[in-house]
């Protein structure tokens, strides 16, 4: 595409040469026609007689006819060159405002040779430049408000730490029970704080790119059935039964199958905390030969539709007090979907009084170096 505009260019250029030394030679050509009966006219009026010699010198003739004729082919080629002068004035124009920091400039596409060509460059140049910007100010906002959750999220539990166990410390005499009691809630507390961060180192390597993937053949419906199996005593505590069903016995895809099994792990585990109330949790596969979509459906508390976008967020939690309650960390989700995104795969929820269904798709065949993968988080 560049060489054919270079042509279109160079042709329109040479075209204008062509027309340039057209005219001038036509007006060259008319004055020598015409000159004869130029000097005859002066010759008969007696008048002219400076410029008579001047001319009967055929050298000096020749020469302000070759120069005249220079100027007149300079001046038509210009005023053929005018828009193309005029256009590359406006890109000049266009460079120094946004060498200024106006990153809002833009250059009108015009025709189609190698100066739109160059204003097209300019205009995506400004584009990439602004979403650079918007990229870095959102990546700051979002280190902000990762610190921010992070320091709230770690002071809660330690501050209760802190207290049961500076209350234990300070060898008050306690009845036995409320000294286990203490010694419990501090436990849960620590483990809370634990997850906490876990799910913080987790989801930072993901989000960054720190982790490999160690592509291999993972039979996935035998991965969903040890992970419910180790979900059992959970599921006993939460009183809920479980059913894994599948349209085949046993499919084998290919994937990192830790990282799978760590996105069904919070799946299940997020099914569990917030599907308590519907006593029942759902694990249903579908595969054919290209795709395996898997859903994961508990019949719990309802999320409200307007919520459903900003679930795979990180730290954000539907019912703040209600997530804090069930020891949710806010980080869960956003893990799952970047180990989806990874994978090429996808991952949707919906939620009405049918459940709550978060479906995840992933290639039968994935191969990680045809993938063409965004900057993930």
């Amino acid at each position: 595409m560049k060489n054919d505009m270079s042509r279109r260019f160079y042709a329109r250029v040479i075209a204008n040469i062509f027309y340039s030394a057209g005219v001038a030679c036509l007006v060259e050509i008319f004055l020598v026609t015409n000159l004869s009966m130029i000097t005859g006219y002066l010759r008969e009026s007696g008048r002219g007689e400076a410029f008579l010699n001047f001319i009967e010198r055929g050298t000096a003739a020749a020469v302000i006819c070759v120069l005249l004729g220079i100027c007149i082919f300079a001046v038509i080629f210009l005023l053929l060159q005018r828009r193309s002068l005029e256009y590359i004035q406006k890109i000049y124009e266009a460079m120094e405002k946004i060498s200024q920091g106006d990153l809002n400039t833009e250059v009108e596409i015009v025709g189609d040779d190698e100066f739109s060509g160059m204003a097209a460059c300019l205009n995506q140049m400004t584009q990439d430049i602004r979403r650079l910007m918007d990229k870095e100010r959102e990546s700051e906002r979002s280190k902000n408000e990762l610190i921010t959750n992070v320091a709230h999220d770690l002071r809660t539990p330690l501050t209760s730490i802190i207290g049961y166990l500076e209350l234990l410390s300070k060898g008050a005499e306690l009845p036995p029970e409320m000294e286990k009691k203490y010694i419990d809630i501090a436990y849960t507390k620590a483990k809370r704080l634990e997850k906490l961060i876990e799910d913080l180192f987790g989801f930072t390597k993901l989000n960054y790119g720190k982790i490999s993937m160690k592509i291999s053949k993972v039979d996935i419906i035998k991965l969903l059935s040890q992970l419910l199996e180790e979900f059992y005593p959970s599921f006993a505590e939460k009183d809920l039964v479980y059913e894994l069903r599948s349209n085949v016995p046993a499919k084998v895809i290919t994937a990192d199958g830790n990282l799978l099994a760590r996105l069904f792990d919070n799946l299940i585990n997020n099914a569990i905390k917030y599907g308590a109330e519907g006593k029942r949790i759902l694990v249903d596969v579908e595969a054919d030969d290209t795709l395996v979509t898997v859903s994961v459906t508990n019949y719990g508390y309802v999320i409200p539709e307007n919520e459903l976008p900003f679930l795979f967020q990180k730290f954000y939690r539907v019912e703040r007090s209600r997530s804090s309650a069930t020891g949710g960390t806010g980080l869960g989700l956003a893990i799952a979907k970047n180990i989806v995104d990874m994978h090429g795969g996808d991952i949707q929820v919906a939620s009405d009084l049918n459940g709550t269904v978060f479906t995840v798709r992933l290639k039968v065949d994935f191969d990680i170096n045809k993938e063409n993968f965004g900057e993930i988080g």
